[in-house]
């Protein structure tokens, strides 16, 4: 381990400790923790929630001064937005000729199952570095790494971002099963962990199969019970607390 991963690590289960004594009991609609209710976000250049907004707010001020442009590509997403790309993808691969089962397989390996989304929670963030040009696809693992235009932000993410409540999900674990590695995706720690709890008390089965979902005929019990293990809890340890 380098110096600059044990600080990081030093710093993270610092902050993971003050995380843990500040989780919320308040309780979370339904409607919220499947992207289909109205959040109250903080902004429209920062549409998260109030909580996760201010503390995003206080690490982009904080990585400015260190010569590094914080820049939402994505954050909160609604049920229908998801649905719209899950439909699309369903589409494109139906005409290359997928199975609806590898369709479906194809699709969960970076996207999710609408109502599923960590996005809908308002706790989440997709990021890159807003200095150097955006080219091409933004969001691809190896522009986060090396010589890579953002690099060097997701290495003072690496050292900073868990002191503000910021956490991989998505982390780049050989064990960890589900999604693909996402070096550009943040959840906020103190909001999303109980919210997660709380999601998974639903009666997902009658909620996630809407009639206008392409594919839902391959979403039955199995499929939901090894999506929710593998998918939904394939995340990093810290986020199941």
């Amino acid at each position: 381990m380098t110096r600059s991963q044990f600080l990081a690590t030093a710093i993270g289960i610092s902050a993971l400790s003050q995380i843990k004594c500040a989780l919320p009991q308040t309780p979370f609609s339904k409607e919220l923790l499947l992207g289909k209710g109205k959040p109250d976000l903080r902004n429209d250049q920062v549409p998260l929630l109030e909580e996760a907004g201010s503390a995003f707010e206080k690490m982009q001020q904080a990585a400015k001064a260190e010569g590094i442009q914080l820049k939402i590509v994505s954050a909160y997403r609604s049920y229908d937005r998801q649905k719209g790309i899950w439909n699309r993808k369903f589409k494109a691969n139906a005409a290359a000729g997928l199975s609806p089962e590898k369709n479906i397989a194809k699709i969960i390996t970076y996207s999710t199952l609408p109502g599923t989304s960590r996005h809908h929670w308002g706790t989440d963030v997709d990021l890159i570095d807003g200095n150097p040009p955006a080219e091409g696809d933004v969001l691809v693992s190896q522009k986060f790494h090396n010589q890579g235009p953002y690099a060097p932000m997701f290495e003072w993410m690496q050292k900073n971002a868990a002191s503000y409540g910021f956490l991989l999900p998505y982390t780049n674990d050989a064990q960890r099963p589900g999604f693909y590695y996402e070096p550009w995706h943040y959840s906020y720690a103190p909001l999303s962990i109980p919210m997660l709890k709380a999601f998974l008390t639903l009666d997902l089965k009658t909620l996630l199969t809407p009639a206008d979902l392409l594919g839902k005929e391959c979403v039955d019990e199995a499929f939901l019970k090894s999506y929710l293990q593998n998918n939904v809890l394939g995340i990093a340890a810290a986020l199941k607390e």
